[in-house]
């Protein structure tokens, strides 16, 4: 499958390192291509199955089949405004947290949610919320303690979650549905009390969520 990850951050590298190993192909939209070498080598390197990577910058149409966002919340409504009219009818992954500056709150307003938010912005879009609450590093190697990492969804299209069900399952991750987009709400939460234990624990980021039944 062809995917756009917008960004080249930490969560960028996690899951674009996930998906060229399942031999999906990617395309990075940047800032600015030119300073972004070495992610782009990392992942050639990860990619099997004949994956392709390559990086583009903001002002290359958007070709993937699925569209994630990589990138700070401060930053997503400017993006989704400016591909607005290219993700009627894409689906689009969001993976942000929503949080202030300090990193103990979040900034959402009440009864929503940042991929809500996000769905007001890109009328026509099929949002689903999925991979907030796991971190870049445990994602490179797909694994925490020898468990494949779970992956929580919410989203109100099936379809699309069967197709972001799919990636998941091929990236030789775990995914959980918990419902409709409203459930990001929830999930937004969660991926706050995850960060804030990074630092009460001292876990470095290292750590993931795990549904046990």
């Amino acid at each position: 499958m062809n995917t756009t990850i917008i960004g080249t951050g930490k969560m960028a590298r996690g899951i674009g390192t996930r998906l060229v190993a399942a031999g999906h192909s990617v395309t990075l939209v940047s800032r600015d291509p030119k300073a972004d070498a070495e992610i782009l080598a990392t992942l050639k390197a990860a990619a099997q199955k004949g994956a392709s990577v390559r990086v583009v910058g903001l002002d290359s149409p958007l070709d993937g089949d699925v569209v994630f966002f990589a990138v700070p919340y401060s930053a997503v409504a400017d993006l989704a405004k400016q591909f607005k009219n290219q993700m009627k009818g894409k689906i689009v992954v969001d993976l942000t947290n929503p949080l202030n500056n300090t990193y103990d709150a979040l900034v959402t307003p009440p009864n929503s949610s940042g991929a809500e938010e996000l769905a007001k912005l890109v009328p026509g879009a099929r949002v689903i919320k999925a991979f907030n609450t796991t971190f870049a590093g445990p994602l490179i190697k797909g694994t925490v303690a020898g468990q494949p990492l779970d992956v929580f969804m919410a989203g109100d299209d099936a379809d699309a979650k069967k197709v972001v069900t799919t990636l998941i399952e091929s990236a030789k991750l775990h995914p959980i549905d918990a419902g409709p987009l409203q459930r990001a709400r929830e999930l937004e939460h969660l991926g706050l009390l995850g960060i804030t234990l990074q630092f009460t624990q001292g876990t470095q980021f290292a750590s993931a969520w795990k549904f046990v039944v």
